[in-house]
């Protein structure tokens, strides 16, 4: 089964342009920043919000056209949407609110049953909403979903509305839940550990301007646009220009970098993550010299943050992040040379 979405929607100062393709077998996160039309996107597939123009197609069948003035009703678009904060209707007890997404009638009392025993809420048929941990509100409004035998799930931040310790043991659950349904899975988040713990492929959505799907290892070990590398996690970026020998001047750094690879075409940044940075004893190959402007103790690891020839503000300064013994080794070197490995180089476009 086939999702494909390409639709555009103005609302005044922020246009959404999202154009991409999932299908069964996947969970493909929507990784994107707050406001950058994440759900805007779900509600669109959905049917909540009408796009200007475009298509949604859902395994052969149009449920948006533009063009051929196309456009189903949610009731009829046979998409389960899990709300960030589940919208279980709080005066009906689990199971009533669970009857309420079984269109056949006749079967209604036998679906219940079983979608309660498959989601494991035996015991809790009669409690309301309040009376329920966040894990198994969750698993109330995906049973719910999963009545209306829908054809795609739509997850709207679905650990948003979870205190921190319970996310864990949701985490897990859902993982188990959405590896038995079998077709195509959007999540959407703005956490890179989520995408990187349960999906397979991810969309990045900046500025309401979805980019490239990519397997989810590539979102961290090859990120290619600016935008993606930062949600990827990495913290260490500076602007950049190609030299006519093929180098890269890293403008907020103060260095020229060999990155031992073809550039880019656009190349406007270039990064390098915090744990690939290597303290050496001089000058060499892509190295420069740093000073130490402070120094943060976590629990297993120490974080140093250096300015560099470029400045101490911003982009220009660099994070790297060691353990402890090899922290105390470096300790009070004045300045601290650095190299960042050709290997390790992130090379990125605007877009």
């Amino acid at each position: 089964m086939r999702l494909e979405v390409d639709i555009h929607k103005n609302f005044g100062n922020f246009q959404l342009d999202a154009s991409f393709c999932t299908q069964s077998g996947a969970v493909t996160g929507l990784l994107g920043a707050s406001g950058c039309g994440k759900s805007l996107t779900l509600k669109c597939i959905a049917g909540i919000e009408r796009p200007d123009r475009g298509r949604i197609v859902l395994d052969g069948r149009v449920l948006f056209d533009s063009e051929q003035k196309i456009n189903l009703p949610p009731q009829q678009r046979r998409v389960g949407y899990l709300f960030q904060n589940y919208a279980l209707f709080p005066n009906m007890t689990v199971e009533q609110n669970i009857a309420v997404g079984v269109k056949d009638k006749t079967a209604r009392k036998e679906t219940v049953n079983r979608l309660i025993s498959s989601f494991y809420l035996e015991g809790q048929e009669r409690k309301y909403p309040r009376q329920l941990s966040g894990g198994q509100q969750q698993r109330v409004a995906l049973a719910r979903i999963l009545a209306s035998r829908p054809e795609v799930l739509l997850l709207d931040e679905p650990f948003s509305a979870l205190d921190s310790y319970l996310k864990w043991q949701v985490e897990l659950e859902l993982a188990d839940l959405l590896s038995a349904f079998d077709g195509p899975v959007l999540f959407v988040t703005h956490n890179r550990d989520e995408v990187q713990r349960l999906c397979q492929q991810v969309c990045v959505l900046d500025n309401g301007a979805s980019q490239a799907m990519m397997p989810v290892h590539e979102l961290f070990e090859a990120p290619r646009t600016l935008s993606a590398c930062l949600l990827s996690g990495c913290k260490n970026v500076s602007r950049a220009k190609a030299t006519a020998d093929g180098m890269v001047e890293a403008l907020d750094w103060g260095v020229t970098l060999n990155p031992g690879q073809p550039l880019p075409e656009g190349l406007t940044h270039i990064g390098v993550r915090a744990h690939y940075i290597r303290p050496v004893n001089g000058p060499g190959p892509n190295t420069l010299p740093c000073k130490v402007e402070r120094v943060v103790e976590n629990v297993f690891s120490t974080v140093v943050m250096l300015s560099t020839p470029g400045g101490s503000q911003g982009f220009s300064r660099l994070r790297i992040e060691l353990e402890k013994d090899r922290w105390a080794a470096l300790a009070g070197l004045d300045p601290l040379w650095l190299e960042l490995p050709s290997k390790d180089l992130l090379l990125l476009t605007s877009n």
